[in-house]
Parts: structure tokens; sequence; C-alpha cells
């Protein structure tokens, strides 16, 4: 039995609150458990200088001072961004880009910020799967506003974690099950069945392709899940 009595395929409660914020083009607070992070998108009618042809979709995210057990620094304490919420926000909009096309959505940047209020494990793909979201209900409201003909997002795209705790593979890690993994995994998935990003760790051990393969089967079931939640809020067709 896990720490919170779920079986080892089984998603913690999953909360969606669509159009959280006022301001936002759009938003979404999404709690996985105790994970809680809350996700804006923001539409610039501008491009980066590398972006030669049609638009972007980026991220930025970071965590609140007291997110955690103990309270973290802000990242604008030490004048640059920590190596982590770095690496986590590349991740965000390597994975939301992965499902738009971006010369549909025309010269204009599409960022969403991802804020964890709470952390419990899972903040990444978490991030991913509220962000995924917010920047939906951004496009329609382009397409509303009639700067946009058709939704340039051609697919949902989820994310989950999994692992091997004691050696036991289990699906959506919380902090203790994951501070205490030997075997840590990230997986983007759209919902073709197709995989847009795997982050692979062995903590404690080594792993097999066998094992990182039964994970993945995990994270496939819990990202179906997932995608269908997101269909309830946002319907079939985006």
């Amino acid at each position: 039995m896990r720490v919170d009595g779920r079986r080892n395929d089984e998603l913690r409660i999953v909360k969606i609150v669509p159009g959280f914020s006022r301001f936002a083009e759009g938003s979404c607070l999404i709690a996985m458990g105790n994970t809680m992070v809350l996700c804006n998108a923001s539409v610039e009618e501008k491009v980066p200088p590398h972006v030669k042809e049609g638009g972007w979709v980026t991220a930025e995210y970071s965590m609140l001072p007291r997110a955690n057990r103990e309270r973290s620094k802000r990242d604008i304490s030490k004048l640059k961004l920590s190596g982590r919420s770095a690496e986590i926000q590349r991740l965000i909009g390597r994975s939301l880009r992965a499902c738009v096309n971006l010369k549909a959505l025309g010269e204009r940047t599409i960022t969403i910020d991802c804020d964890v209020l709470q952390g419990d494990g899972g903040t990444r793909t978490a991030s991913v799967t509220g962000g995924f979201i917010a920047m939906a209900l951004a496009c329609r409201k382009l397409i509303a506003e009639a700067k946009l003909e058709k939704m340039p997002i051609n697919g949902y795209v989820a994310a989950i974690s999994a692992g091997i705790v004691n050696n036991e593979n289990l699906l959506d890690l919380c902090y203790e099950e994951d501070s205490h993994a030997m075997v840590d995994l990230n997986c983007v998935m759209n919902d073709r069945n197709e995989l847009i990003e795997v982050q692979g760790t062995g903590e404690g051990r080594g792993f097999t392709m066998r094992e990182q393969q039964q994970l993945l089967t995990l994270c496939e079931h819990g990202i179906h899940e997932l995608i269908s939640l997101q269909k309830e809020y946002l319907g079939e067709y985006i």
C-alpha cells in the first residue's frame, strides 16, 4: 500500500479550475494531490528575433518561496534563474510547441507562466498538463476576437511521472515517494500515443530497458486519464 493508499497505477486526485485568473488570456489552476500549480497564458503581438516565420510558444516556471516544506529563495534574489527552473521551463516550452502549428499562430508569442503554489512532487508534469489548458483557452480567445481563423493546436498534450520505489513501479509520485525513488521518469505524450519527451534517471541504481518500458506503460495509462480530463474542460476538438 502506498503512503496515500493509492494503487500502483493510480493517479492522485486531479482538480482543474480553468479560467482561474481574471486578466490572463488563458489560465488554469491544476492540483494533483497536494501539488498545486497556477498556469497563465499571455499573448503578445510579436515574436523573438530568432523566429523568422510564424509564431512562438514559450514558458516560464517558478516555485513560490513557501511552496515546499522549507522556504526557498526567489530566483530574483540570486540575480539569475536557477538551473532547475531553467531546465523545467524549457521542458514545458518544448512540450507545448510540439502540439502547435506555429505558422498558423501568426506573428505572436504565447508565454505560459507556471507558478508552483504548493509542491508535493510532479510540479513539472502538472505544469505541462495545466499549461496546455491555459494555452488552448488563450487560442480560443484569439479566435473569438477574430485574430485567428482556426485553432492552431493540432492535438492534446499531457505529462506524468512514474518511478521505482522499493522495487515497485509507481505512477504519479508524491514527494515522499519521489525522494526515495530508485528510478525516476517523467513522460510527455500526445493524444495519438506519441512520445514527446522522456526524462529517466537512475537515482539509486541503474534500470533496464524492460523496466523503462514498464514505467512508460504506466505513464501512458496516466496520460490517457489526464487527456480525458482536459477534454472534459476543452471539448473533443479543442
